[in-house]
């Protein structure tokens, strides 16, 4: 830094990632700037610094203008760019006068956005109607594709776009259903109320009650429930029969022989009256529509999380960027508007907005969104940067390279989108048993229908109806819906207690089939936080010297490397000396003078350009590196007088969940972007069989999907955004919860405290939860196959029993309780 700097801003970068200046002002524009910007004009004896050459121009032309307002302030009142949003001033270019009213904007773009059509973005904002055009997929069957919002032809569920967006509108399926949950659910309460305790009670008149419970189910079934039977009829007329297709004909049917029964109620033998009237089953339609109106609340909530990983990453770039102009000056322009070939400037704490390459300046650049490794690199002329990554301290001119569905960020959004949407959905065990259970159960029905009308005594056709409608009733899929989700809800419940979040019921099946876990290094076997780890001295100087000397250099910097070496120097109580003369060449060294002794420090390549030999130094920084540390070099008098490691310690629990996990029969592989040198020695340290080093977010989709191809049933666990892809594809994503949201949002699976041991854990917890689904399919089944028979009316010439729909209901009820006691067993197994 010269030494003609501002005063306020004497210190100067750090050699891996620079001093941060004091946050200066343009007094123009008011953006954050620092002492290093190439603008700047001096007045009345101070020095004034701007983020581009228009700027400067405007303040030298009239410096009085900007500096009545107060220094570094806004030379305007902020007001808002009313197309996008951003802030804006008075001083903009971009404006527009509308029924006497000026509107500025950011850019050329969104002027003319609202010229075309001011009313759009004057008028209140409403929810914006789904893309007609857009494709929507079936989250459970990706291949059935269709233009437009729909119910998918196989299983009914609700179909969801291929590409989400940053619009977080809630879905309108969820709206819709909440508002039929909510209107319904006092009719539902209230006939069943009277249905089960009403009967003696004299609540109302017994001529009136089937009346009245019409009344109360008919909103219910007719309005509440149309969604299911649309679904149902779905299936039929698509011949996929599903869990609609028996909550369609369970509730239907129930519903029309109630009907019935409160119309015309002579058509039924003297047998079915009970207190001077028929047994309705009006109560049962309309609780079942409520349940399942429930339960389908609760799903599509947990299906709006997947997108969150995408819109996560979208949520990384900047929504706009500073374009130079031919002339010089910086114009504020949207991230749509920019093309191949502009040239935008990037200050301190400024994300980059596209890919590029460096044209001008010298910054360290925190690239851990993409790589996950949290020390900032340094980025010069000729370098490429990435859109997304944040520019720490320096300011830049990139020209863009790669803009739009080109960039990397985009093409990780795209990863993440197709790896969620190729992933294999689980077959659930009561889909696959409820498209057989379907139709046999109807086949009975129609067959018991037609075999009492022909065959059994008068009425014999009213006989064929009840029975038929007992069938029915009895195979209402209550138990059947109930088996899977009901184990579910328990074993995640219990899952949560022990540190483990399943997002999914998908994950829980998945869970026990893995044989291969894949795990980041980086804040997944190790801290994720650099930490001091030694300091060792080469000629004429202590161990102790060696850290002192190098954390009195590195004191001003907020490098995280920076911040260690000074940690450990103050936890051993040692006296940080002032530093003169000091220099940085950002991200590979630092130059300084304590006293009388001239100082170098930083890595290999910076001490050698300073005409250091580093050859006694070179056997020892391997040793270092070795172990899996990041080594630099302290220098003085023309040798090298010692070495400085800082490392990324491995995690307390990590030893011992590897070892769970070797004991479980579990291959493990490490996928890290560090260097071979270090991820070997860190992968031989901990005992993983196989490691991949330099891995891109790519590398590790492909790695995921390469084991898979070769059988393989992958796990992967990770924590930072490049890991986003490899967790959407793998069979079970696992993310640590010290890491990203985007990671998160990825994954199936979610370790809260960040340890693997919960690896073996939630693998325990899906092979108890999987066998317990079965037993409850078992139930449920072993009720329809013992009840379904008795309400045909097999018995009957036998012993002469039939089954009224009241004791199916009751039978349909004990099978519910049945699964729900046997999964709450979950809770102590």
């Amino acid at each position: 830094m010269d030494s003609s700097s501002h005063e306020a801003h004497t210190s100067g970068d750090h050699h891996c990632c620079g001093a941060a200046d004091d946050d200066l002002k343009d007094p123009v524009c008011g953006m954050t700037v620092t002492s290093e910007s190439s603008h700047r004009a001096s007045y009345q004896g101070h020095d004034y610094f701007f983020c581009c050459g228009g700027c400067q121009q405007k303040f030298s032309a009239d410096p009085e203008k900007y500096l009545s307002t107060g220094a570094a302030q806004h030379s305007q009142d902020t007001l808002k760019d009313p197309v996008c949003g951003m802030t804006v001033t008075s001083e903009s270019s971009h404006r527009a006068s509308y029924q006497g009213q000026d509107y500025y904007f950011c850019c050329g773009g969104c002027q003319q956005k609202f010229s075309a059509d001011p009313e759009k973005y004057l008028s209140p904002r409403e929810a914006e109607p789904q893309d007609e055009n857009a494709w929507y997929t079936c989250p459970m069957d990706p291949e059935v594709r269709q233009r437009g919002p729909g119910t998918c032809p196989k299983c009914g569920m609700a179909l969801e776009p291929e590409a989400p967006t940053l619009d977080e509108e809630e879905n309108p399926e969820l709206i819709d259903f909440r508002r039929r949950f909510w209107a319904s659910l006092p009719f539902s309460v209230a006939v069943f109320v009277l249905a089960m305790f009403g009967h003696g009670r004299g609540w109302v008149p017994l001529a009136w009650q089937n009346w009245i419970e019409l009344a109360l189910a008919s909103p219910v079934v007719l309005w509440a429930g149309q969604p299911f039977f649309v679904r149902a009829v779905q299936s039929v007329r698509n011949r996929s029969p599903n869990m609609w297709t028996l909550i369609g004909l369970g509730t239907s049917l129930a519903y029309l022989y109630s009907l019935v029964a409160t119309l015309v109620p002579g058509v039924f033998p003297a047998s079915f009256v009970m207190d001077g009237r028929v047994s309705v089953y009006f109560e049962a339609s309309a609780v079942i529509i409520s349940l399942t109106l429930f339960g389908q609340l609760l799903e599509l909530r947990a299906r709006a999380q997947t997108s969150e990983a995408i819109r996560a990453l979208l949520k990384l770039a900047p929504r706009t960027a500073r374009r130079v102009n031919a002339d010089g000056s910086d114009e504020e322009v949207a991230i749509e508007d920019i093309v191949v070939g502009d040239l935008l400037r990037v200050t301190p704490g400024e994300k980059i907005p596209v890919d590029g390459v460096v044209e001008e300046g010298r910054s360290s650049v925190d690239e851990s969104m993409l790589t996950g490794e949290p020390i900032p690199v340094t980025r010069r002329k000729g370098d490429k940067v990435i859109g997304a990554t944040l520019n720490t301290n320096g300011s830049l001119i990139i020209r863009s390279e790669h803009v739009g569905a080109e960039t990397t960020l985009a093409q990780i959004v795209s990863l993440v989108a197709q790896a969620q949407r190729s992933r294999a959905p689980m077959q659930r065990l009561a889909d696959v048993v409820a498209g057989y259970f379907v139709l046999v159960v109807v086949s009975i029905a129609v067959v018991t229908f037609f075999a009492w009308g022909f065959l059994g005594p008068q009425p014999a056709w009213v006989y064929g109806l009840i029975n038929a409608v007992a069938v029915l009733i009895i195979a209402c899929p209550c138990a059947l819906g109930l088996a899977t989700p009901m184990s579910i809800m328990v074993a995640t419940g219990k899952a949560a207690g022990q540190g483990v979040l399943f997002r999914d019921a998908a994950a829980i099946e998945a869970m026990r089939a893995i044989d291969t876990v894949v795990v980041d290094k980086t804040g997944t076997l190790t801290e994720g936080k650099p930490v001091f780890q030694k300091a060792q001295a080469l000629a004429g100087v202590s161990e102790t010297e060696v850290l002192q000397l190098a954390a009195s250099l590195d004191q001003g910097s907020e490098h995280p490397l920076a911040r260690a070496i000074v940690a450990a120097a103050r936890e051993q109580n040692l006296e940080l000396q002032p530093v003169e003369d000091f220099d940085s060449s950002t991200g590979i060294g630092v130059s300084g003078r304590l006293g009388a002794n001239a100082l170098l420090l930083g890595n290999t390549t910076f001490i050698q350009q300073q005409g250091v030999d580093t050859t006694a130094a070179h056997g020892p920084a391997e040793t270092l590196r070795e172990s899996g540390a990041s080594v630099m070099l302290l220098a003085s008098g023309g040798q090298v007088i010692g070495l400085l490691a800082v490392a990324d310690p491995v995690k307390e629990s990590t030893r011992d969940a590897i070892r769970a996990l070797h004991e479980s029969g579990l291959k493990l592989v490490m996928a890290t972007g560090d260097g071979e040198v270090t991820a070997r020695a860190v992968a031989e340290h901990l005992g993983i069989d196989e490691v991949h080093s330099e891995v891109t977010p790519e590398d590790k989709l492909r790695l995921v999907e390469s084991l898979q191809k070769q059988g393989a049933r992958v796990a992967m666990a990770g924590d930072g955004i490049n890991d986003a892809p490899a967790l959407a594809r793998a069979d079970v994503g696992i993310a640590m919860g010290t890491g990203t949201d985007v990671a998160m949002s990825s994954a199936q699976l979610t370790l809260v405290k960040g340890d693997l041991r919960g690896i073996s854990q939630a693998r325990i917890i899906s092979e108890q939860t999987v066998s317990n689904m079965r037993q409850n399919l078992l139930f449920a089944l072993l009720y329809n196959s013992i009840g379904v028979p008795v309400a045909a009316g097999v018995l009957f010439p036998f012993f002469g029993i039939l089954l009224s729909p009241m004791i199916a209901a009751v039978a349909m009820s004990m099978s519910s309780v049945s699964v729900v006691t046997n999964a709450l067993r979950l809770r102590n197994s």
